[in-house]
């Protein structure tokens, strides 16, 4: 039905859908704590820590495997303003993104276009090697000059070999930074 159609003595008025608003933040204590949706415990100090590494605010990050977004939307809200887009394979279980800061790709096998202009990525408990090697194959010679990875320690090692020699590594327990000490953080910067 066409608004020049509309009749309102017999039509009934059409409505725009709703929009679903995302469910509230939580509020993060000092201590990790797990939260649904999320695979990493979230800590104040372990989201101050990711901000820092991950800043200035001004560059493009894309998080790869953004699951709900929990993280992303933590590190998009106040007080770090972080400029984040989370990537999903569709369909997405995002449910703390705007839409305006998500990005949906077809499968596991495809990578986001958006990875060539991002200043940092950053990989969450990734459910794949191949993935991190990926991007950096398509990608890694772009303007990424940093990567985080988070991930269970034991799952270091399958991943440490995807950096190479273009980048200089640094390991840290997550427990130093106000996450869980099974937890481990690698962050790689691009070496000039």
């Amino acid at each position: 039905m066409t608004a020049l159609n509309f009749d309102p003595e017999y039509d009934v008025e059409p409505v725009a859908p709703a929009q679903s608003l995302p469910p509230p933040l939580p509020s993060l204590a000092d201590k990790p704590a797990v939260h649904p949706g999320c695979c990493l415990a979230l800590s104040a100090p372990l989201l101050a820590h990711l901000a820092a590494l991950l800043g200035p605010s001004s560059n493009l990050i894309l998080s790869i495997g953004s699951g709900y977004g929990l993280l992303e939307a933590l590190l998009l809200a106040e007080p770090h303003c972080l400029d984040i887009v989370g990537v999903e394979v569709q369909p997405s279980s995002n449910r703390f993104l705007p839409a305006s800061h998500h990005h949906t790709v077809s499968g596991s096998r495809f990578l986001d276009p958006r990875a060539a202009e991002s200043a940092a990525w950053l990989f969450v408990y990734p459910r794949r090697v191949g993935l991190v090697d990926e991007y950096i194959a398509a990608y890694g010679d772009g303007t990424v000059e940093r990567m985080v990875w988070i991930g269970p320690t034991a799952d270091w090692e399958d991943y440490k070999g995807c950096f190479g020699r273009a980048w200089a590594v640094e390991v840290r327990s997550a427990d130093e930074v106000g996450g869980r000490a099974w937890e481990l953080i690698a962050v790689a910067s691009k070496l000039p």
